[in-house]
């Protein structure tokens, strides 16, 4: 018997005989069995039993298969529907999946046919409710409420960011390593019209010329030495979502007239491959680098340059908003108490002293770390850390 014993189906059909037949089998799968031979009977029953899965026929005389499909949608959103016909045509098949059927059993069906299309429509609603909690669970990490920093630059990058998130206009972020721009950029797409979407994320620096355009557009078998099966890019995985190209500045030239072009037409090919794929991507860079002196000795393309900066966030560094420092050792404490199960309620005046003269030049991703260290390394009982367990480079640092 299946697992899924909690599971309630409901079969619709005005042949009673193909209804017992179906709940037949699903019986000794293990699910619950709901039988109507009629459209206002099936939504008598889905008015007052939970429905995982709707099972209809295309033809009975008083509400059709699609009708009752929407109707019973109405009451259990998250209910998949397989519809039954005798007669598929394109325009049934069409108006079906439109309205929300996961498939279609053709009559004479097979009964493991449907035994294996029922078990893969569940698989296929537990995926997406899933990806539901995942994309929930993403908007509440990347709100920009849960930004740190209150100073007047980081004032102007939350504005940027709330005007940027009502479209899906190109992005792209600049600032020094360590300033957070990847957590900008996941807020731009988990806030946006996108965030049930896929977010990709390329590293740019982190490959070689080669093995990035295969990682951004894919390549074909046997398009070169090694490549042994067909692979998809990440430009096909974020269709209908965000592209988040890290450190832009580094690709190199020949790759981006490649990415120029499925920026600007919206389509590629496969390395090795001939048939052009269309993609709708949002594309969010950043970079590190000053593009404007990649852009005067031609490391960088101006046309590319001008495709990515639609709108462009500047994320200052932490040395240029100290008075945000205060707030983030005390986000930091929180966080790393717990992973580190510890109790300390706060730092030392020398020891926060000392962090606001600092010039941080790993930023924030630096202050980050020196937290979860030091919190770490103290007594399991310290409520308090003091300027004696900072590194000396920070308690002795005197000033820019």
């Amino acid at each position: 018997m299946s697992s899924r014993a909690t599971e309630t189906i409901l079969v619709v059909d005005d042949e009673l005989n193909i209804c017992r037949v179906l709940q037949g089998m699903l019986v000794r799968e293990g699910y619950n069995v709901l039988l109507s031979d009629s459209g206002k009977k099936a939504l008598d029953l889905a008015r007052t039993n939970i429905i995982d899965v709707l099972i209809t026929d295309m033809i009975m005389p008083d509400i059709n298969g699609v009708e009752l499909l929407c109707r019973v949608k109405q009451i259990h959103p998250d209910a998949t529907a397989l519809v039954i016909t005798a007669y598929p045509t394109i325009r049934t098949t069409v108006e079906a999946m439109r309205n929300g059927a996961y498939n279609f059993l053709t009559k004479p069906f097979d009964l493991e046919e449907v035994r294996l299309t029922i078990k893969n429509a569940l698989e296929n609603r537990e995926l997406k409710a899933a990806n539901r909690r995942l994309t929930a669970d993403a908007q509440r990490t990347y709100r920009f409420d849960s930004m740190i920093g209150s100073s007047p630059a980081m004032q102007e990058v939350y504005q940027t960011l709330k005007r940027a998130t009502e479209g899906t206009v190109t992005v792209l972020i600049r600032g020094e390593s360590g300033t957070g721009k990847e957590l900008i950029a996941r807020a731009l797409h988990y806030q946006g019209p996108r965030a049930n979407k896929p977010f990709i994320a390329v590293a740019c620096a982190a490959l070689p010329e080669t093995l990035l355009e295969s990682e951004l557009f894919g390549h074909e078998k046997n398009a070169f030495t090694g490549a042994n099966s067909m692979r998809v890019g990440r430009f096909e995985l974020a269709h209908e979502g965000t592209l988040f190209l890290d450190e832009v500045a580094e690709i190199s030239p020949s790759v981006q007239v490649k990415l120029l072009r499925a920026i600007q037409e919206r389509e590629f090919e496969r390395i090795g491959g001939t048939k052009t794929i269309q993609v709708d991507v949002r594309i969010i860079s950043a970079t590190n680098k000053d593009l404007e002196k990649a852009l005067a000795d031609r490391s960088f393309r101006e046309d590319l340059y001008y495709r990515l900066d639609v709108v462009s966030i500047f994320v200052p560094p932490l040395r240029e908003r100290r008075s945000d420092i205060p707030d983030m050792v005390e986000h930091f404490l929180q966080r790393f108490n717990q992973k580190s199960n510890r109790q300390i309620k706060t730092v030392s005046a020398g020891f926060m002293d000392a962090l606001m003269k600092y010039n941080w030049p790993g930023n924030v991703r630096q202050l980050e770390n020196l937290i979860e260290k030091v919190v770490a390394l103290s007594d399991q009982d310290a409520e308090i850390i003091t300027e004696e367990a900072l590194p000396t480079i920070i308690r002795n640092y005197s000033g820019d």
